[in-house]
């Protein structure tokens, strides 16, 4: 999901639903914990560092290093 554009967690949600994939799938898919998946896209985490910032830059919610 990299891109140039940093998406919102609705942007992301809204284009798994759009791709009929669910989160868990994906975190699957990714080797990331499902239930850490759902804790960044509620905001619950800054993802400042380590595995929520890794999910983070994975969704595009955040821009990884350049």
């Amino acid at each position: 999901m990299q891109s140039a554009v940093v998406l919102t967690s609705e942007d992301v949600k809204k284009e798994f639903h759009r791709k009929g994939i669910t989160v868990a799938d994906w975190a699957r898919e990714r080797g990331f914990e499902a239930g850490l998946v759902y804790v960044v896209l509620r905001g619950n985490r800054k993802c400042l560092r380590g595995e929520s910032h890794k999910i983070a830059v994975a969704l595009g919610l955040k821009k990884g290093d350049e």
